[in-house]
């Protein structure tokens, strides 16, 4: 409500509390009609939100064995509370900097292969003007991702065997070998990686494509009309297009720099490669589950502290994001 006093200036006044009342209930009224208009959309959008307080919220109630002594007769609030014990435990054993080194360099060298590789599939498949290629490269690079972790570690082991293996036959031609790839720890960082770029290029290489259709084609146009050749229009024109996209996956990715994950590299590991293989996923795995005596609280505590690394790493990262590029993953 406005007033205006005899000078002619108007004066903001609060309307009394049953009319502020009134105005509630007219905007929830509305609210309300705007949901019974739409309610398939809020039925649809209730299921997933189901399934992220079941599945994503409801399981930190668990965390807190990271901080007890967990036993299954007391339960999880009847175990004992220790507090940062598993936490120092963790710190302070043997094996801690040679499973974080292990875990940082298999990272660190999946991301600085697997990274770039897809930008420049992207680049290179969105100038081909042969759909018909273009399409073959796209099915052939993506089809791997549908290969299980399963089936994919026996192809290497297939691939790499000293004796019957495709790799050890090739290099039998050139008179070099056999090679135990998989008995020998040099090789394991190097078949993992590649192997593991190999399967996920085409992913990748898809959602760059995408981010490629949303430039706008003019730019190109009017590229082509000044004599631009096609590197210099990939270099101003697509490259800034695409960095958005490539910070948000570049902050995801370095997110999980402490979890490369403990399916492949489990199934992949051997007594003669652990001293390079063991990370920790596969640590947690041992003492929580494989140990004849399972040690959940010490398990929970190292799986915990590898998140909060990982939450500290990805706000690190999309602070810095944004400072230099100004595009952040929020």
């Amino acid at each position: 409500m406005r007033l205006i006093d005899s000078s002619g200036v108007s004066t903001a006044v609060l309307a009394p509390p049953a009319q502020r009342g009134g105005v509630r209930v007219r905007v929830s009224a509305r609210s309300w009609r705007l949901v019974r208009r739409s309610w398939q959309l809020y039925v649809m959008l209730a299921f997933p939100l189901l399934w992220l307080l079941l599945f994503q919220y409801w399981p930190m109630y668990g965390v807190q064995i990271a901080f007890r002594n967990f036993n299954v007769i007391d339960g999880i609030t009847g175990s004992p509370w220790v507090g940062l014990e598993n936490f120092q435990r963790f710190v302070s054993s043997y094996n801690f900097w040679q499973i974080i080194r292990n875990t940082v360099i298999l990272s660190l060298y999946s991301l600085v292969a697997g990274f770039p590789l897809p930008i420049l599939l992207a680049l290179a498949l969105n100038h081909v003007s042969r759909q018909l290629f273009k399409k073959t490269v796209q099915m052939v690079g993506y089809a791997p991702e549908f290969i299980s972790t399963v089936v994919m570690v026996g192809i290497i082991f297939v691939l790499l065997d000293p004796r019957i293996g495709m790799v050890n036959q090739i290099l039998g031609l050139f008179r070099i070998g056999p090679i135990d790839f998989m008995g020998n720890a040099a090789y394991f960082r190097h078949i993992f990686v590649w192997s593991s770029v190999w399967q996920h290029v085409g992913f990748a290489c898809i959602i760059y494509l995408a981010a490629l259709t949303s430039i706008d084609p003019t730019l190109h146009e009017a590229a082509l009309m000044d004599g631009a050749s096609k590197l210099q229009r990939i270099r101003d024109i697509d490259l800034p297009g695409i960095i958005p996209a490539a910070i948000v996956l570049l902050i995801l990715d370095m997110g999980s720099i402490l979890s490369i994950g403990f399916e492949k590299v489990l199934l992949m590991q051997n007594p003669i490669n652990l001293q390079v293989s063991e990370v920790v996923d596969t640590y947690v795995y041992r003492v929580g589950l494989a140990s004849p005596l399972p040690q959940f609280s010490y398990a929970a505590a190292i799986g915990l502290f590898q998140s909060v690394i990982a939450l500290v790493l990805i706000v690190l990262v999309n602070q810095l994001a944004r400072r230099i590029e100004g595009a952040s993953l929020w």
